[in-house]
This record gives structure tokens, sequence and C-alpha cells, in this order.
């Protein structure tokens, strides 16, 4: 029972706090001042605020901060193996520091290693912790410049990245990760820079406890997407997630930004109903996700499961089995990664459904910005196929749909799964790369497709069952990561510009009306049709067939 309240609370939670977190979001991005903390950034990085971007600028500035990101980081991962205990750690191999820098910087989070025997403090918190906030910020100002092409005319302007960037930043993420730090210490969550100590058990044995700044980096990760562990075992740690308590914060903390802003796109486009539209969808896509996973759970096949009640194995036994689920389905659907069980363990058709919330996209709701431009570029899908039902030109917000734009969109849509299922072919047709599963059959070409689904997809969680620290893997799934995080930037950046500059249709009688309930679900059905098109074959062989078999 306490677990399903935990699924209550949390749903409670976020509906309360997304609108004023979505109207405070909009307000932060329409406002004309800088805060003169924002202009002393503005001079140590020699940006002209007042300065607006057409597309193309505004995403050169994008590329170039993200591969200065990527130096930065890898130079630092190498130097911090250097450093001794608790500062720095040894055990990060250049091939290993590529994969973690890419992994960070593209707001993805996939670990290749042990997070309390690889990363020192200085790596956590001036490494992993600044990119945290970096990447969300990237992700973020890149769904608020697709607002604005969607809701200004005949401009060519877009923005300006770095004001974007430095306000997501100063304005939104500091203050809420203060907030959730503070909530977790109060819950019991570690905050401290201390090293590995030595204590004696209650059976009088003798162990060594890690320390860390746990709470600090906990609250960016959950809220920004990043969803890498201190520990290795993620959000299951008592460290990291001391109680059901804290476990719905964390849940709340990984939803929040990305169903806000939704609210956002309301608010900034001048029709809140648009806003209430995407939220359905989202909404709808996160429930059925959650319903199937925890069915999933109880229903599984056996005579120890049906004993216990459910299938238990590799669930956190503070958290249940709903606890553990909606943690899931939250982590995966929020493209966060995060963890508070073993998503390996998870019965056959929930993780289908894990990996499915990845290969749709994300939208429901999806990452930090990617979520909302992943559900927009869904709905302006369906906007052109319901234009062409009811014989009109496709249009949405006053935009009309024209080929350019369903190029761009097609290019979107199909970017994900190629980076999937080229990487998973490549990986299953390779025998090195074979060795690395751990698993046989349906279940181990489950583990290499949810690898680079959650690579691809910026996800950063996985079927433990795959040893992905080795040269081939970091190399490959870092590849999956930028291309299946650069280039819908682009494209979407792209699609902002072209909306911008075209001149506002006319809504009349025969308008396709979008904030309408049987638009949500035109949404919705345009979305699963979409993914089970491109997916189909290959969650037929892996997942599919490992509940069969189960």
């Amino acid at each position: 029972m306490a677990a399903w309240l935990q699924i209550a609370a949390i749903a409670v939670l976020v509906v309360a706090l997304h609108v004023p977190l979505g109207n405070y979001m909009a307000s932060v991005y329409a406002d004309t001042r800088h805060w003169r903390i924002e202009k002393l950034c503005y001079r140590l990085i020699g940006a002209q605020p007042d300065d607006q971007q057409r597309w193309v600028k505004y995403g050169t500035s994008v590329l170039a901060f993200s591969a200065v990101s990527v130096l930065f980081l890898y130079a630092l991962l190498l130097t911090q193996t250097r450093l001794a205990e608790p500062w720095g750690r040894k055990g990060m191999t250049p091939a290993l520091a590529f994969n973690t820098a890419i992994s960070f910087v593209t707001n993805t989070s996939w670990q290749n290693y042990p997070g309390e025997t690889t990363l020192g403090h200085v790596g956590l918190l001036t490494g992993l912790g600044v990119q945290a906030f970096a990447s969300c910020a990237v992700g973020m100002c890149v769904a608020v410049v697709l607002i604005r092409g969607l809701s200004q005319q005949r401009r060519e302007q877009i923005g300006n990245f770095w004001v974007d960037l430095v306000r997501t930043v100063l304005r939104i993420l500091i203050p809420l990760s203060i907030a959730v730090t503070v909530l977790l210490i109060a819950l019991g969550a570690t905050n401290n820079m201390h090293g590995a100590q030595s204590i004696t058990t209650i059976a009088g044995g003798h162990q060594r406890i890690l320390g860390g700044p746990v709470a600090t980096w906990e609250s960016i990760k959950l809220i920004s997407g990043d969803g890498g562990g201190a520990f290795n075992v993620n959000s299951a740690h008592p460290f990291e997630n001391p109680t059901p308590l804290a476990n719905v914060v964390e849940i709340v903390a990984m939803l929040i930004i990305p169903v806000a802003l939704i609210r956002t796109f309301g608010v900034m486009v001048g029709d809140k109903k648009q806003g209430w539209a995407l939220f359905a969808v989202a909404a709808i896509l996160f429930a059925v996700g959650t319903g199937a996973v925890a069915a999933s759970e109880f229903a599984a096949h056996g005579t120890v499961i049906q004993s216990a009640g459910a299938a238990t194995e590799g669930t956190e036994a503070r958290f249940g089995v709903p606890g553990s689920a909606i943690f899931g389905q939250a982590a995966t659907a929020s493209a966060d990664g995060a963890a508070n069980s073993a998503y390996d363990s998870f019965a056959g058709a929930g993780g289908a459904v894990l990996m499915l919330n990845m290969m749709l996209g994300e939208v429901a709701p999806g990452g930090a910005g990617s979520g909302l431009y992943g559900l927009v570029m869904m709905t302006l899908l369906a906007a052109f196929l319901g234009g062409l039902m009811i014989g009109r030109t496709p249009e949405y917000l006053k935009q009309q749909l024209h080929s350019r734009h369903m190029k761009l969109i097609s290019l979107y849509i199909l970017t994900l799964p190629a980076a999937v299922l080229v990487g998973t072919a490549v990986a299953v047709a390779l025998p090195g790369e074979r060795a690395a599963m751990l698993n046989t059959g349906p279940h181990g070409l489950s583990e290499v497709l949810y690898a680079f689904t959650s690579a691809a997809a910026n996800n950063g969680s996985a079927f433990a069952g795959l040893s992905g620290n080795t040269t081939w893997y970091n190399v490959g799934l870092a590849l999956a990561m930028v291309v299946g995080r650069f280039l819908p930037i682009i494209v979407v950046l792209a699609l902002a510009g072209t909306f911008a500059a075209q001149r506002a249709g006319v809504i009349t009688a025969g308008t396709l009306r979008t904030q309408a309930p049987s638009f949500v679900f035109l949404i919705v059905g345009a979305t699963l049709i979409i993914v089970g098109l491109e997916y189909l074959p290959a969650l037929a062989l892996g997942p599919a067939a490992d509940a069969l078999r189960r």
C-alpha cells in the first residue's frame, strides 16, 4: 500500500508544481532585462547579450560549446586519475574517458564504470556536475528556440544562445538543484567530502564506507536528466535514495522540468490549451507505460514468483515493486536514466516497456528540453496527417507545413532508429562484441538493443548483463550518443528558423482544432504506429521473444 501511495503522491506533486514552474520559466525566457551576475558571465565569455542570432549561428554556438565541453571533460577525467583519493581515483582509461565525456555532454549519463571506484570528488563535481547543468541547459535552449519559431512570424532571428544558456543555469537549474539537495539531505542522503572510512559492523567485522558529495550530485543528476550514479547501483544505494519519501522526491525531480516545459510551451505560444493538449499526450503514454510495467512484474510466471506475489528479483525491497516500476518508468520516459532497481531483472514485458519508452523518442514527457521538442515533432507529424485527412493545407499554430518542413521532420524521426538498429546489428555481427553479452538468445539481443537505444536516445540506463567497457563499445556507443543528440538538435533549429521566417496563416472554421481531444489521440496513435513500424522486428526478436520464453 505504501508503494502505491508513492505513485499517487508523485502524480499530485507533478500536476501541482508544473504550472507555477512552467509559468516562471516562460517569464525567464521572455525577460528583456539582464541580471548583474548574468552581465558578468557575458563579459567573461565575450558574448553580446543584445545580439539576436539566426538558426545557423545559434546552432554553431551550440555545437562549439558542446565540443569545448567534451575536450574539457575528457582532459579532466584523465587528470583526476593522478590525484590522491578521495579527490581522484584510478581506472579511467582514454577510451573510457572518451565515452564518459561524450556521455555527459550529450546528457546521456551512460556509465561503463563503477562510480565509487573510478571517479573522485573532483571528477564528480567539477566534471560531471558542471556538464549536468550545461547539457541540460543546451536541451532546454533548443526547445525554447522551437517555441519561438512557432510563435513568431517574418523574423529570421530566434534568440541568443549565450543568453538562453546563462539564464537557464542561473535562474532555473541552480535554484531547483539547491531546493532538491536540501530535501534529500533532510531525508538522509549522504553529503560530505570524506574519503573511505573503516567501521566495525554489528557482527564485529570491518567494512569501508565511502562518502562524497552525493546529495549535491543526486539533485542535479535527476533534475537535468543526467542520471549517472555516484555509486554503481545508482539510486538503489541508500546513500543516494535512503527512504520511500526520498524515492518520491527523486521521481518528481526527474519529471518536473520536462512536464513544466509543456506548460511553458502553452504560455509562450499564447494558447495554454495547446499546452494542456500536449500534457494529455504525455500523461496518457506515461500512464499506459506505468501500468504495463507494474502489470508485467505482478503477472510474471513461475512458482517462486507466484509465491512472492511479484517478480521481486533485482527490486529494492525498501520501495517495493510499484515503487521500482514507477521509478523505472519515469527514468526511461524522461530520458534521465537513473535506476533504483536492476532493469535487467525486470520481467521480459516490463523490460520491453522501458525500452519502448526510449524508442518513442522519450516524449512522455521526455528529457529536459529534448522531450518537448520531440513531442512537438510528433505533434507536427499528426497535424500533417490530420490536415491531409480533412483536405486542407496542414498547419499548426498558424504555421503552414510545407515539403521542406516534412523533410526535416522525417529526418528527425528516422535518426534515432537508424543509430539504434545499425549499432545493434554491427554489435551482434561481431564475435568479439557478442562475447560481451552475459546472456545468449533473445535476452542477450535485448541487452545490446537496450544499450544502443539508451545511448542514441540519450537516456543512459542499461541492462547490466552487457559488459560495455571495451574499446569497441566505448567508441560505438559514444558515436550513437553524438548522432542521437546533435543531429536532432540541428534539425530542430533549422525547423525553428524556417517557421520564424514564414508568414502566419489564418485560422478559419475549417482549421484543424489541435487542442481537441481527438487531436490528442491522433498524436498518441501516430507516435505508437511510427515507433511500431520502426522497431517491431527488433522488439519481436529481443524482448518479445524473451517474454514468451519465460
